[in-house]
């Protein structure tokens, strides 16, 4: 998935800001931070903020990755892992995510899980969202009220890339079948949804653990997309959703406030409102 919202390319007298964006990478993955610069901003001004967030952000992301990344020898989760730590010894940081992760596995009925089949804890299916939702908290302290922030498809946006007005940030979805197209644009920003998070098996499948995705090819789900108003609820369902199939589905829109594209393994979609209405609308 990618954030598509992209300002029409401002004419003569036109008031469309610009958008201006960086990226690095951490995670493992490409971060990109966006924002619009407003008419009559110095462009000097705007690539000064942006910049000065961007760091504020990647020190975040780099931070966590230190700690959580099972690939990095040197890490605590790695540490935790290889049996040389303890969860009770592990850093407040470390217990504090790994009772959210547990938390989340009793709400799912099990689908989402932090422990991997050989009993390993593996954060992983947590860490990113919990770095995006981080890095968001700290984008309002420095006064940031218009911004998009995509984390390797995974999206939490704030305000509109248009300040000042109801325009929502657009979220493409990337048709698994042919990864140079979008299946839709998610608006986000309106009606509560902030934050968007896709699952599947050909972007995030190695933290994905459940019989589901041994299921029959036309029972199972290839990719799932969540629109929720929180970063950690997408991210977590979405990965949840793929674990545990049709019944995870039934739980998450009856028990939360999301809308869900799920793309089936046979390639039948399945749709929530929010995204049968964007259907209709096109």
């Amino acid at each position: 998935m990618q954030p598509t919202s992209k300002p029409s390319e401002p004419g003569q007298g036109s008031a469309e800001p610009r958008l201006c964006s960086r990226t690095f990478t951490s995670m493992g993955t490409v971060v990109s931070l966006a924002i619009p610069a407003a008419p009559g901003t110095a462009p000097q001004a705007s690539v000064e903020e942006l910049e000065a967030a961007t760091a504020v952000v990647e020190q975040l992301f780099k931070g966590l990755d230190r700690t959580f990344s099972l690939y990095r020898p040197d890490s605590e989760a790695s540490a935790l892992a290889r049996g040389e730590l303890a969860l009770r010894d592990t850093s407040p940081d470390m217990r504090r995510l790994y009772v959210e992760a547990s938390e989340w596995r009793t709400l799912t009925d099990g689908a989402f899980t932090a422990e991997r089949p050989d009993g390993v804890v593996d954060l992983s299916g947590i860490v990113k969202a919990h770095a995006i939702r981080e890095a968001g908290t700290s984008l309002l302290a420095l006064g940031l009220k218009d911004w998009c922030l995509n984390a390797g498809g995974d999206v939490l946006v704030d305000g509109s890339p248009t300040p000042g007005s109801a325009r929502p940030w657009l979220a493409g979805i990337i048709d698994p079948e042919n990864r140079s197209t979008l299946l839709t644009a998610f608006p986000l920003g309106n009606a509560g949804k902030h934050a968007l998070a896709t699952s599947g098996t050909s972007e995030r499948g190695h933290h994905i653990w459940s019989a589901g995705l041994q299921a029959a090819p036309n029972e199972g789900f290839r990719q799932v997309s969540v629109a929720a108003a929180d970063i950690i609820t997408a991210d977590v369902l979405a990965t949840a959703i793929m674990a545990g199939g049709a019944a995870t589905l039934a739980l998450a829109t009856s028990h939360w406030d999301v809308d869900v594209l799920a793309v089936k393994n046979d390639g039948g979609l399945l749709a929530t409102p929010g995204f049968r209405n964007l259907a209709t609308a096109g």
